[in-house]
């Protein structure tokens, strides 16, 4: 109901809910352009051009689901769209840059640091279409339905893309803790 509202504030000019907006959803929307572009500076880009063609897209936009959903999806087919572009998917983990916690706490920042690094490597080790599918399910909590539509594959495809996702990551993952 609140994005509804912001939406709505959104397109009657006010620039504190486009704010509200852009805080509320800016760390999942960054967090997935990171994992699926492996680049900082990339996803950055990703994030501010998802959301100057929403301010543009403004007077047609119809909420009629999730804000975040939506939003996550647009990261997702921008993030695609820039990986075909450059021909490859990804570039080293020594070039992606840090995930970093908003901690204060120093302990709990450390481990944090340490574990989101854990993850976004063995992320970064997936094909490409299993780690969005991964990511599309778990952090925009997309159906299996919608993710497959968003991408012009079939349900059963992407459940296979999560299925052999998840077991990837769990062998990498299970290999770190060796």
């Amino acid at each position: 109901m609140e994005d509804k509202l912001l939406v709505l504030k959104c397109k009657r000019g006010s620039p504190d809910a486009l704010g509200r907006i852009y805080q509320k959803y800016k760390a999942d929307l960054l967090v997935l352009a990171m994992v699926l572009l492996n680049d900082k500076s990339a996803a950055e880009d990703v994030l501010q051009d998802v959301f100057l063609s929403f301010v543009q897209s403004l007077e047609k936009f119809r909420l009629t689901g999730s804000l975040k959903g939506y939003l996550l999806t647009c990261v997702a087919n921008r993030a695609r769209n820039s990986n075909k572009a450059k021909h490859h998917q990804g570039v080293g983990l020594d070039q992606a840059g840090p995930f970093c916690s908003d901690s204060d706490e120093p302990t709990n920042s450390i481990i944090c640091n340490e574990q989101l690094q854990q993850l976004s490597s063995a992320m970064a080790q997936l094909p490409y279409d299993q780690r969005e599918v991964v990511l599309l399910h778990h952090q925009a909590k997309m159906t299996f339905k919608t993710i497959a539509k968003s991408q012009g594959i079939s349900v059963n495809t992407a459940k296979s893309r999560y299925r052999y996702g998840l077991d990837k990551l769990r062998l990498i993952l299970d290999e770190v803790k060796k």
